[in-house]
């Protein structure tokens, strides 16, 4: 795992028998697993405790996903995801995300994963510690 507030967080993988379909590939909805791990990992990271926000009542949520799947994964394969997070406005967290085949590089998936933060049910800004974890 690498993080370093003016980095690229990335963590890598490898891709497991179970996670793919018949085509001898990882499913389309399996990527989304490693994208949310792989922010998961980067918050917690920047010390950041999604229990402690959820004790609160401060959630944080995802509005919407664009994926662009440029190559397949398969079993066995190793790879990384690389996040990058910021702000889009007041209200909107966004995480810039690449999953790459390794030791080469390889672009696998483009995504970019726009979030919110609900409190009390409501839209809310990202709470100050979210917002100073960001900060370069």
């Amino acid at each position: 795992m690498v993080n370093d507030r003016n980095a690229v967080f990335e963590i890598e993988f490898e891709v497991r028998d179970y996670e793919c379909d018949l085509q001898g590939i990882v499913n389309n909805a399996v990527y989304q697993h490693y994208l949310e791990h792989a922010r998961h990992c980067h918050l917690r990271s920047l010390g950041l405790d999604f229990k402690a926000m959820h004790e609160r009542d401060i959630n944080p949520v995802v509005s919407r996903i664009e994926i662009d799947y440029r190559k397949s994964l398969t079993s066995g394969d190793r790879f990384s995801v690389e996040t990058e997070v910021s702000m889009e406005g007041k209200l909107r967290v966004v995480f810039h995300q690449t999953i790459r085949r390794l030791p080469g590089r390889e672009l696998v998936v483009e995504a970019r994963v726009i979030g919110t933060v609900l409190h009390n049910g409501r839209p809310v800004p990202p709470p100050p510690e979210l917002l100073e974890a960001m900060a370069p």
